[in-house]
């Protein structure tokens, strides 16, 4: 029997943007900072955390070792960076300095290439490092876990009758836009099809057939597609109007449309395809409106400047967290099996917290990157449930 661990935890739960320029006495009102005690506590979760399987590959999958380390060069990559200096600069939390981070990320590359095991790795890990917990939405260190993914979809460069729900790219003069800026409603119209009428028209980068896709891609923030004319086209973010996320199911399970219990995307997409007047009573209700621009088939790109890399890079509120960071999480993740339905297992995965999300606030939320594609679509639309989070800092 493995011998249970005991590992240095600290709770870290900041309420101020890194990227203001200076400690406010109204934002220390809303910090909860605890990172004083250097307590070894007994680990809250199974001896399993820290015990990341994947890396070597399991039940017949190949691992996912070069991944990994290709994640880590990434955020050192960032780290090197003039806006990262400036960042960590300010980073409210002493420990976490850009030097310190990175010193991290390089003993743990080091560590995953010459460990042999997943069993190895763990107990190098708990043995040279500290973690840092957030606190979670609760104080408790309960985090809410969801998925994210780059979708594939089809659209067309020109409207058609079948393809004519647009996607835009961001207008030269929006920094020029007074307050506040216009809803969705405003600019694509209730049903979605304002087209010429809108301030946005002559802005359009592709149309898409199916509205509620068009409307996810601004929820995801980037994009590949498949073109009807046998091209390809690759959108990310560029920007997005200064309203906060609506959840849409939250708004359906609060109108009583659906419980929110077990309510997933697929769900919601049921609904709206057994629906579809619905989506002009629910669209509208997220005001903000998303603008894209091409990135000529690079590959989906985090907050931090750098590519997210499939279930090894996070989104986390990058206000709170430090960007770049090696990071592990203990959770629950849907897997596909041999019967075509999706079976949940626990996870204990390291990973970089290398991007940020419209919906993602708080210390207690967290989006998981599960890669490009359908299958990738199909294992976030069903994630959803607590975990934990934690960030490595190398000891002194």
């Amino acid at each position: 029997m493995r011998m249970r661990k005991t590992i240095g935890v600290m709770t870290l739960s900041l309420g101020l943007a890194s990227l203001i320029p200076a400690l406010t006495s109204t934002a220390n009102m809303n910090l909860r900072l605890i990172v004083a005690q250097k307590q070894k506590v007994n680990c809250c979760q199974s001896e399993s955390l820290g015990l990341d399987e994947q890396i070597w590959g399991q039940g017949g999958q190949p691992g996912d070792k070069e991944a990994l380390l290709a994640a880590i060069d990434n955020s050192l990559r960032y780290l090197e960076t003039g806006d990262a200096a400036a960042t960590y600069q300010r980073y409210p939390v002493a420990e976490f300095t850009r030097g310190h981070v990175i010193r991290s990320l390089e003993r743990f590359r080091q560590l995953v290439v010459s460990s042999r095991s997943p069993a190895e790795l763990q107990a190098a890990v708990h043995r040279e490092f500290v973690f840092y917990q957030s606190v979670g939405k609760d104080g408790q260190g309960n985090v809410l876990f969801t998925a994210y993914y780059e979708p594939v979809h089809f659209a067309s460069r020109v409207p058609t009758t079948e393809y004519h729900y647009p996607l835009y790219r961001l207008p030269s003069d929006f920094a020029k836009w007074p307050h506040p800026q216009p809803t969705r409603v405003q600019l694509e119209g209730k049903d979605g099809l304002l087209g010429g009428k809108s301030r946005l028209h002559g802005l359009e980068l592709l149309w898409m057939s199916d509205r509620l896709e068009a409307f996810l891609v601004q929820i995801e923030g980037s994009a590949r597609f498949q073109m009807t004319d046998g091209t390809e086209m690759t959108l990310e973010y560029a920007d997005k109007t200064d309203y906060a996320y609506t959840s849409v199911g939250h708004e359906l399970a609060k109108d009583g449309k659906l419980p929110l219990n077990g309510l997933t995307l697929p769900v919601m997409t049921q609904y709206f395809s057994q629906h579809p007047n619905e989506l002009n009573n629910y669209l509208p209700r997220n005001r903000g409106f998303v603008f894209f621009k091409e990135s000529h088939g690079a590959p989906a790109m985090g907050s931090i400047g750098v590519p997210v890399t499939a279930e090894r890079s996070i989104a986390t509120d990058k206000s709170l967290m430090p960007p770049g960071a090696l990071a592990l999480i203990h959770t629950s993740l849907p897997f596909p099996q041999i019967t075509g339905q999706m079976g949940y297992r626990a996870v204990s995965r390291y990973v970089l917290d290398q991007d940020a999300g419209s919906a993602i606030k708080g210390p207690g939320r967290v989006d998981y990157f599960m890669g490009t594609g359908q299958l990738a679509g199909d294992r976030a639309g069903v994630t959803g449930g607590d975990g934990q989070l934690y960030y490595l800092l190398l000891k002194d």
